[in-house]
């Protein structure tokens, strides 16, 4: 059956909120009226609350936990430890890679601990301030260790490698690159928080947990397990969620303290965490070092690419730990017919609070490596890079095109997008400018970055019900944490069904409710997500058509090979001479997320990964000192960007259909955090390249655009 929204490849601007009156997604009005329900907003009467006494070290013995001063506080009812609660563990991590068996990870430290702010017991109080000031009394008896700090240890927890060919001896030119890519906090509007209720007669449910979770089937199954009950006796809610970014997509030790704490003191439990207690143990991102080496024939061909990636890890290994690894050396070399690989990576822990996936996970990595030593190269080469791009890029003729990593990407023309970018930029002409400005004395640089997005792979699922009056439920396995999934499963089910969108009611994020599920992440919800609510509607219309009778119910998978995204950025930045401040003054990007649904939201998702990756470029990173400490653990030492710091962005979209889904549809949600840093990077080390070559790491800071800048200067004058 073909698809109602079947679109041929084309190319079109999407369009700005501000250029035209949008209608309010169907999410909209609830929270606009601040009727949403977030974590926070979960109230269950006559419920104790939880705060956790953590670790104020990084790396030690733990010999005692003295807790009579905190039970001596009204109100307080219990300071739990491992003796009470039982030796737990956290859950097994996915085996995408092979990992090094370590000991297994304590919920709550047992004889040791392994990071600052890792927990060592759970505070029960009537109020959450009386948890809270409880918690500050618990003393700890600590013997100190010699902290493993990020990348201090060469014993790898895990690695992969890629290695095809050999590497050229007589290349004309050869290019490298030195980058560290920090720790940077996914920083959702919401901090993380859980709540439980435990039900007084065991059937259906013997506990219902509130989570904000990306993935409320695996969590509802990770929360059984260390409940030790069978996983249909837990129901996991997902209520509205205040942002994700992968920080929530595997549960945390506090979140299964939570259900652990409601199960023992049979009580219903309550834990909001503050922003302290996320910047100092949530789960954090990127995390990385990096070197490159380019090869490079005479005319510009690319010859070779080697590699080496080393990734940290944390003291702990949640769910995903090992994917920024996987992709960034998989995805490598990127859009380019590259077929001569020499590519290692590893990943090893520290004493350190764990990584993550985080926006991109991985793909940002990979394009910030291969981006800089694409721009280095035509440099080198006095090669115009757009010029040496349209030389190395995969042709549309060759899609399906299989990478020398295996990896085979399903459909896209990179040189239509390239020149697309470079028309709505007005390259040559912003060239041209570049030069009559530096003639000026200004230090002004335009750097470009092509990406590729692959976009998850596997299965989710879909049940939905047609009623004899025409309304329509659809109850999906992907849950939402802001991206509009409502709205656009809800058209999807009214266009396949032949209805109107206002008779589909979605359901999302709900155990009992809703279908089994992978989950929201890794970009795939729209392809494979919406995949099977086609799917399943296309089921429901086969029976109706058959002469069933109505309500009609169809529960459907759909299983996809992955979808490949790509784009292209290019960035403007002006760096001041004197101070080293750098400017970007603006941003023109294309990007190809196949069928589009939704443009709107579409433009909503690439604005907001655009932000987060301009942060990352530009002005995030997590620090910690030799002795494990976090030094930028609040909002007045950790910055983010704001409104006004970001530079106009002109989008605009290709639709080349992926032929792995029903929708045509490719991922978008991570796109900005993939080609923004690595346009960035490039603007910064083209606006410099007067003085040289340098390696500059993240974030551009104008400190270090200053040093980089003074050193130059110093090393001019005799």
């Amino acid at each position: 059956m073909t698809p109602p929204y079947s679109q041929p490849t084309t190319a079109s601007t999407v369009p700005s909120p501000t250029e035209q009156k949008l209608p309010l997604r169907r999410e909209d009005p609830p929270l606009l009226r601040g009727e949403g329900r977030f974590g926070q907003d979960i109230s269950l009467p006559d419920a104790c609350h939880l705060a956790f006494v953590r670790s104020p070290l990084a790396h030690a013995k733990l010999l005692g936990i003295q807790t009579e001063a905190a039970l001596q506080i009204e109100g307080v009812l219990a300071v739990l430890t491992d003796e009470q609660l039982g030796r737990h563990t956290v859950p097994a991590h996915n085996p995408l890679l092979e990992v090094v068996a370590g000991r297994a990870f304590d919920l709550l430290a047992h004889d040791h601990v392994a990071y600052v702010g890792q927990p060592v017991a759970v505070v029960v109080a009537r109020t959450a301030a009386l948890a809270r000031e409880a918690a500050a009394l618990v003393s700890l008896s600590l013997q100190a260790l010699k902290p493993v700090n990020d990348f201090s240890d060469d014993s790898p927890t895990t690695q992969t490698q890629h290695i095809c060919g050999k590497m050229p001896e007589d290349s004309a030119h050869v290019v490298h690159a030195n980058i560290q890519s920090p720790r940077v906090s996914a920083m959702p509007m919401e901090p993380r928080a859980c709540s439980a209720w435990v039900h007084e007669s065991p059937q259906p449910h013997r506990i219902t947990i509130w989570l904000g979770t990306q993935t409320p089937s695996r969590a509802q199954a990770d929360m059984a397990r260390v409940l030790n009950i069978p996983t249909e006796e837990v129901l996991l809610i997902c209520p509205d969620v205040g942002g994700a970014f992968g920080a929530k997509a595997s549960v945390s030790p506090e979140d299964l303290l939570t259900a652990l704490t409601a199960q023992h003191m049979q009580r219903h439990v309550q834990w909001l965490a503050s922003r302290s207690d996320d910047f100092v143990a949530g789960m954090q991102g990127r995390g990385s070092l990096m070197q490159g080496r380019l090869h490079v024939d005479a005319q510009g061909h690319m010859q070779g690419l080697w590699a080496r990636m080393h990734f940290t890890l944390g003291a702990w290994l949640p769910f995903s730990a090992v994917v920024p690894l996987r992709n960034a050396t998989r995805i490598l070399p990127g859009p380019y017919a590259l077929t001569q690989l020499d590519i290692q990576g590893m990943a090893t822990r520290s004493n350190a609070a764990p990584v993550n996936i985080y926006r991109g996970a991985g793909r940002p990595e990979a394009a910030l490596l291969m981006e800089t030593l694409v721009e280095q190269a035509a440099r080198q080469c006095h090669i115009d890079p757009v010029d040496l791009r349209l030389l190395n890029l995969i042709a549309p003729q060759a899609m399906p095109y299989t990478t020398p990593t295996g990896e085979v990407l399903d459909s896209g023309d990179y040189a239509q997008a390239l020149r697309q970018a470079c028309t709505q930029f007005d390259y040559a002409g912003a060239r041209l400018a570049q030069t009559e400005r530096r003639r000026q004395g200004e230090m002004v640089g335009i750097g470009l970055a092509f990406y590729v997005e692959p976009c998850g792979q596997g299965w989710e699922s879909a049940r939905v019900t047609l009623q004899a009056d025409g309304r329509v439920l659809v109850a999906s396995g992907t849950p939402a944490q802001g991206q509009g999934h409502a709205t656009t499963f809800a058209q999807l089910a009214a266009e396949t069904l032949g209805c109107a969108a206002e008779q589909v009611q979605v359901l999302m994020g709900n155990t009992d409710l809703c279908p089994a599920g992978t989950g929201a992440l890794a970009s795939r919800s729209t392809a494979i997500g919406g995949s099977a609510i086609v799917k399943a509607c296309q089921a429901v219309l086969d029976r109706r058509d058959h002469g069933e009778a109505l309500p009609i119910t169809a529960e459907e998978k759909f299983t996809a090979q992955e979808a490949w995204s790509y784009g292209c950025v290019i960035a403007q930045m002006r760096i001041d001479a004197d101070t080293g401040a750098p400017t970007v003054e603006r941003m023109s990007w294309v990007d190809d997320a196949g069928h589009v649904l939704q443009p709107q939201l579409v433009h909503g998702q690439l604005m907001g990964g655009a932000a987060q990756g301009f942060g990352q470029a530009m002005m995030e990173r997590l620090v910690y000192d030799e002795q494990g400490q976090l030094i930028t653990g609040s909002l007045m030492d950790y910055a983010i960007p704001r409104a006004d710091n970001m530079p106009p962005i002109e989008i605009s979209s290709l639709h080349t259909r992926s032929p792995h889904n029903l929708l045509g549809a490719k991922g978008v949600g991570e796109a900005g955090c993939i080609g923004v840093p690595a346009a960035l990077m490039n603007a910064a080390r083209d606006a410099l390249s007067p003085l040289g070559e340098h390696d500059l790491q993240f974030p551009l800071t104008s400190e270090q655009l200053w040093r980089v800048i003074h050193r130059s200067f110093e090393k001019a004058t005799p």
